[in-house]
Order: C-alpha cells, then sequence, then structure tokens
C-alpha cells in the first residue's frame, strides 16, 4: 500500500486534478451533449458551436466530477480511514488516483479552485451559447451537490443522480435548438437517466457495497440487497435500450436504417449482456465490469448516430 501512495504522489501534480475530476470518464461522458445534438440537427452544428460547445463540455465534466469529491471530501476521508483504499485496478474512475483530496495528495483549497475555475468556464461558455445552458448547468451543479449529502439520508438520490447525467444532453440540444420540441426533450432525457440508474450509480454502488455498508450509507445496493439491486440494473437498462429504438421516430432527424442496424447490437453488448450476467452472478466483480462497459455506451452511440445521420 506504501509503494503504492508513493507511486501515486510522485505522479506530475497535473495528473492529481485529472484524478480529481476522473477525466477519463469524464471525456467518455462528453460524447452525451454531442449526441444530443446531432440527434436534433441530423447534421453537423456550426464550427463555432463545436468549438464553444467541446471547451463547454470539457469544463462542465471537470468541474461537475470534481465537486462531487469537494462535498464528500469529509466522507470519503472517513471512509480511507475506516475501510481502507478500495483497490482501484481496472476502475475506470481512478485511473490515476482514487479519490486525491482524501488522500492527501491534493489539498482541499486546491479542488475547490480547480473546481470554480473550471466551473466559471463552463458557465461562460454555457451563457454564450444560450442562457438556458447556464441554467442547467447550475441546477446540475446543485443537484450533484445534493445527492453527495445525501449519502447518509435516502437512497432516492440515485434519481438525483440520474438528472445530473442528462442534463449535459439536454444543455446542448438546447444550445442548438432552443424551441425543442417535448416529446424529444422527454425521451432524451428518460435515455440517459435510466442508463445512468442501471449503467452507472447501481453497479459503481454495488462494487463499494461492503464499504457503504460500514459507512452507514444509503444506496440502493446497501438498502435493498443484491436482488433488488440486480431487477433494478436490468430493468433500468431495458428501458434505457428501448428508449434509444424509440428516438429513432421522436428526433427531427432523418437517420438512416444503419441506426437500428448498429444501435440494437451496441445496447445488448454494452448494456443488456452485462446487466444479464450481474443479474445471474450478483458480484461485485460483475457490477464493476459492467459500470465499464455501459460507460463506453454513449461515445458508441455519437458514432451510431454521426454515421446514420451524415452519412
Amino acid at each position: 500500500m506504501q509503494s503504492s501512495a508513493s507511486t501515486i504522489s510522485s505522479q506530475p501534480r497535473i495528473k492529481l486534478f485529472l484524478a480529481l475530476s476522473r477525466t477519463p470518464h469524464g471525456l467518455l461522458d462528453m460524447a452525451t451533449p454531442a449526441l444530443a445534438a446531432l440527434l436534433w440537427l441530423g447534421s453537423i452544428p456550426p464550427v463555432h458551436v463545436i468549438i464553444i460547445g467541446l471547451v463547454t463540455a470539457f469544463s462542465g465534466y471537470t468541474a461537475v466530477y470534481a465537486l462531487n469529491d469537494v462535498v464528500d471530501y469529509r466522507a470519503d476521508r472517513r471512509k480511507i480511514r475506516e475501510c481502507g483504499l478500495k483497490c482501484s485496478a481496472g476502475d475506470l474512475d481512478a485511473v490515476y488516483a482514487r479519490h486525491p483530496m482524501a488522500q492527501g495528495l491534493l489539498s482541499l483549497k486546491d479542488g475547490m479552485l480547480w473546481t470554480a475555475a473550471w466551473g466559471a468556464i463552463a458557465l461562460l461558455g454555457a451563457w454564450v451559447l444560450n442562457p438556458v445552458c447556464a441554467l442547467i448547468f447550475i441546477l446540475g451543479c446543485l443537484a450533484e451537490a445534493f445527492y453527495c449529502l445525501m449519502l447518509k439520508i435516502s437512497w432516492i438520490r440515485a434519481f438525483i443522480s440520474g438528472g445530473v447525467k442528462s442534463a449535459g444532453g439536454l444543455a446542448a440540444i438546447y444550445a442548438v435548438a432552443p424551441d425543442s420540441a417535448p416529446a424529444f426533450l422527454i425521451g432524451f432525457f428518460l435515455w440517459f437517466f435510466f442508463w445512468e440508474i442501471g449503467g452507472q450509480n447501481v453497479p459503481n454502488d454495488w462494487s463499494d457495497l461492503e464499504e457503504d455498508t460500514r459507512m452507514g450509507a444509503e444506496t440502493i445496493p446497501v438498502r435493498f440487497g443484491p436482488e433488488v439491486s440486480a431487477w433494478t440494473v436490468l430493468i433500468s437498462l431495458a428501458i434505457a435500450f428501448i428508449m434509444s429504438i424509440a428516438l429513432f421516430w421522436l428526433t427531427p432527424a432523418h437517420l438512416s436504417a444503419f441506426y437500428f442496424l448498429a444501435a440494437i447490437p451496441a445496447g445488448i453488448f454494452l448494456l443488456l449482456l452485462p446487466a444479464w450476467r450481474l443479474y445471474s452472478g450478483r458480484t461485485a466483480a460483475l457490477a464493476s465490469a459492467l459500470f465499464n462497459r455501459a460507460s463506453f455506451y454513449p461515445v458508441t452511440m455519437f458514432v451510431v448516430i454521426f454515421l446514420s445521420a451524415v452519412f
């Protein structure tokens, strides 16, 4: 453990900040606003929208992921003190280091400044794109903080996580189409809401089940156990899969038949198969495997939508 900590602390300082923001995961999540804009327009947005959108999306995800660790700073320190540092091998959210502030590799002040700086850039970019985008970003940050503060209060916090993960895509839609159709917005929201619940939130909490139980956390796996958690994952990802197909008719974009040929196997391979394995096996390792595989779903669907809309 000491050798591992020494190796982490000797890394370039920037890697610790990237670890704070879970940047590898954040880069995958950036595909969500990109595919949302493309799914509405059915074509590539203007160059200035792409540039501002990329900067805003990167800044936003960097700030929100870091905000999670800032708000959870004391809880994470206590978890490490009482439960030890969880092995991060194969964990997409801990490529560089897991909770670098809680480990003492970064100070709380450093984390707050990092979060505030990227948050300010994201807010400015969102305002330039559309003031509604700025409002969505602010609400997303508040919801993320509230999600963290509910750690020991209620498992319903999982639903807040679903809303936060949908916010980036909704903001991107408003950036390119201020008067979007309500049916499309609702369909898109449900798609990524249930992807987050079944593919990210519950599997991640399942991986932390032992630690969360000792800490008295309120998560779906802790509160309801493996059977309900497995059903929650399976049903949520089945709904997300169905919504991905339904959006073919809800989007104003003219998608080719290639969408079905690619979206269906992508959903089966990245969501449904690992969800079924988790339902059958019900282990933390299978939950972690589902989390990692489902994390690649947004970027995969971006490629599918791009090829279906542009070619």
